[in-house]
């Protein structure tokens, strides 16, 4: 165990947004010596999202190494003036991860931060390189696919450039829990016999367009881990003549105590907490997850499937939070979509994501196929 330890982080982007990668490196403060390292690629962001990944990721380790007190050192001006409460948080995007890393900075007895140059900062900006670079390359390296020239434009007036990776997001078919009007989050339920039919006709609709099949390689079909997202896209891999993967990224809410039950169920259970819970995405269902969590997961899983699908069409077959975390990041919009737009079972969404930054949403609930 080592009472006091030294965090050094960054973060960095190259386009900002764009290809992002942090680096943090935990060290004795009195000897110098490196007792943990931290990196990874974090998808195409920006440099602020990187730079507190890289602070978050440091007092992960700072803490699994047993530490109470903990002096941080960075250059982002903005981060340590954050999270020494000098400035407000104001841009939605850095307001979850600014509450994570506090979540994380309340653990130890106390957390010191403090602004360097750049030059004094360069473990961890070397780290944030090496994500960067091992990242921009996996991608360059994978497999993809062909695609004409001539259906790579620009978005018009948006400014948006380059091949987009295009989402399209369907929602899974009906289950018991649905039809009962229960919160159904991990809860591993079946889709009932109607709910088949849904994702046949989700099936047929998708195997009825243009891009989903270009000489002969189908394509990727990804769905959350749960039985009823599963069965949803082996309908659709079967109407396709693809595979289904999974990603855990694309899971549905936890919703902890309250599965199960109905809305007015556990109003009357804990009144006061969901009312609070309705206007705070910070705050997480007893013994589940918040939606801020919730974002700032799918988030990192679209930022992985990018990085490996980058420029291609997928198929992401998830539930009613991941959708619309996925379309709200399309938007550029704050959490308070969340309650305002609502999804049908078996729907259909559509979204793009450039590698410049800009995202462009095509469809939002469509159900067209099942009337």
């Amino acid at each position: 165990m080592t009472d006091h330890v030294l965090v050094e982080a960054d973060g960095g982007s190259r386009g900002n947004p764009g290809p992002a990668g942090y680096g943090a490196v935990v060290k004795d403060p009195a000897t110098g010596e490196v007792l943990a390292e931290r990196k990874d690629f974090v998808g195409i962001a920006t440099n602020n999202v990187a730079e507190y990944s890289g602070l978050i990721a440091g007092l992960a380790a700072a803490a699994e190494l047993g530490a109470s007190t903990v002096d941080v050192r960075m250059d982002s001006k903005l981060v340590v003036e954050q999270m020494s409460g000098r400035w407000k948080v104001k841009h939605p995007s850095m307001q979850p991860l600014n509450a994570e890393a506090k979540e994380l900075a309340a653990r130890f007895s106390r957390v010191r931060y403090e602004w360097i140059p750049r030059a004094e900062n360069s473990h961890a900006d070397g780290l944030a390189n090496e994500a960067m670079d091992a990242g921009t390359a996996k991608k360059t390296e994978a497999p993809k696919k062909t695609v004409k020239q001539d259906r790579i434009s620009p978005v018009g007036w948006t400014g948006a450039t380059g091949t987009p990776t295009k989402l399209l997001l369907v929602r899974h078919g009906q289950t018991a829990m649905s039809v009962g009007k229960r919160y159904s989050g991990r809860g591993d339920v079946p889709l009932t016999d109607h709910g088949k039919q849904q994702a046949a006709a989700a099936a047929k609709r998708l195997g009825s367009m243009e891009g989903l099949v270009v000489d002969g390689e189908v394509a990727p079909i990804i769905a959350s881990p749960l039985i009823r997202t599963q069965q949803t896209a082996q309908a659709i891999a079967d109407a396709l003549g693809g595979r289904v993967e999974t990603h855990p990224g694309l899971i549905e809410t936890d919703f902890g105590d309250w599965e199960g039950l109905t809305f007015k169920e556990a109003m009357d259970r804990d009144p006061e907490f969901q009312t609070n819970w309705l206007s705070d995405t910070s705050i997480a269902a007893p013994g589940g997850e918040s939606f801020d969590g919730v974002h700032r997961r799918v988030r990192k899983a679209r930022d992985e499937l990018i990085a490996r699908y980058g420029g291609r069409t997928l198929v992401l077959v998830s539930h009613v939070t991941p959708i619309k975390s996925l379309l709200r990041m399309g938007l550029d919009a704050g959490p308070s979509l969340l309650f305002r737009l609502h999804l049908d079972l078996a729907s259909l969404s559509i979204v793009e994501f450039y590698p410049d930054g800009n995202a462009s949403v095509r469809l939002v609930n469509d159900i067209s196929h099942l009337s």
